[in-house]
């Protein structure tokens, strides 16, 4: 691809790919460099469907970064029937280039505080969109970890304890026992979780134990601000964590996928599930009985989709032993796919396409009819 890139530098769509190809081998800050080349040529990508002629065409507004910016619809509808056209907004005039044309348009931009400003120039803008807007962007902010946290409390069999903002002075202040951490952070007390403001994927995520944690931490993490919480042992009888991840699609649950390991800090890529066969039989159990568990957590479940307002919305969460729904963080980009191997995971085809299928299916129904037609999310239809 490089090869080619040099024959022909005004290919902006060999760049794009060429950016996403070197971000997933980890050159993040090379692969955005190539971004930046891509979008100097132009803003608009469009992905056709596989299958053609497209049953729709989706628009998704999209904002320049690594792979956790936005939405990845194409990870997941892919080899499918719908056209994406990816529209990257342009900061001051969000939508000053000519939109191609559309059957319905999502906010595909992650939640962050430098898409804060962004989103609400484009609520002014998409206030009387003449097309379906999924995912308004006055709803995004709901997601972003301390404001969901406290959106969600109150929820009966739902847990998920309080984010705080803290700044390096604060956590400074705690580390030398100039300050007490339930003082600041009033019914917080140790072990707490630490991650610095903006950060995804696990980055610089942390377990705290006491004020001595703090000051090593802060020596090799430098960021000015971070999110704060009560650390919650999710750990089963036999020890082991189990976290799950679940779409929430028109506000029904869908299961994604579950990773078992020996550590609290899970990531499906680094639980051992592409090694011990043992871990992929609990996932399956529990992609086949997922109907039991969403009934165990419907409570929880219709009131996340009713009080954050998003159409598509994914939780990474697990069950406490007591039988509560513990959230770790609700986010409408994160990935979703069914590109593991067959061989191994037979099992995923089967339920991604559930997810792939549900989202397809909404997409028909709300292009059917007028937006002002559709009903208000928890409505009886």
């Amino acid at each position: 691809m490089l090869a080619r890139a040099g024959n022909d530098a005004e290919d902006a769509n060999l760049w794009m790919n060429l950016s996403i190809l070197l971000q997933c081998l980890g050159q993040r800050d090379l692969g955005l460099a190539i971004q930046a080349q891509a979008l100097a040529l132009k803003r608009i990508y469009h992905l056709a469907a596989s299958e053609q002629p497209a049953k729709l065409r989706l628009l998704m507004l999209m904002v320049p970064g690594d792979l956790a910016a936005n939405t990845p619809l194409e990870c997941l509808l892919e080899n499918g029937d719908i056209d994406l056209d990816l529209y990257y907004v342009t900061p001051g005039a969000p939508l000053a280039l000519p939109l191609p044309e559309h059957d319905a348009l999502i906010v595909a931009m992650s939640e962050s505080d430098e898409n804060h400003a962004l989103l609400r120039s484009l609520e002014q803008a998409l206030a009387d969109w003449p097309k379906p807007v999924i995912n308004a962007p006055s709803h995004i902010p709901a997601v972003g970890r301390d404001v969901a946290s406290a959106l969600l409390q109150n929820v009966p069999g739902l847990l998920m304890p309080p984010t705080l903002r803290a700044s390096r002075v604060e956590l400074q202040d705690m580390a030398t026992g100039v300050a007490h951490l339930s003082a600041l952070f009033e019914g917080c007390d140790f072990p707490i979780i630490l991650r610095p403001v903006g950060s995804q994927a696990g980055r610089d995520l942390a377990k705290i134990e006491g004020p001595e944690d703090i000051a090593r931490y802060l020596s090799r993490v430098h960021e000015a601000d971070f999110y704060l919480s009560r650390f919650i042992d999710y750990s089963g009888k036999d020890r082991y964590f189990r976290k799950m991840r679940v779409a929430l699609i028109d506000g029904k649950p869908f299961a994604c996928h579950m990773a078992v390991s020996v550590n609290w800090m899970i990531h499906y890529v680094n639980a051992g599930m592409y090694e011990e066969a043992w871990k992929r039989a609990e996932e399956v159990s529990f992609m086949d009985h997922f109907a039991d568990f969403a009934q165990r957590h419907q409570v929880a479940l219709d009131a996340i989709a009713q009080r954050t307002q998003l159409d598509y919305l994914f939780i990474d969460c697990a069950e406490t032993q007591d039988g509560q729904l513990l959230v770790f963080e609700i986010d409408h980009a994160m990935v979703v796919h069914a590109m593991d191997l067959e061989d191994q995971f037979p099992y995923k085809q089967t339920h991604m396409l559930k997810v792939k299928n549900a989202f397809r299916d909404y997409l028909i129904r709300l292009t059917a009819g007028s937006p002002n037609d559709q009903p208000e999310r928890g409505a009886t239809t």
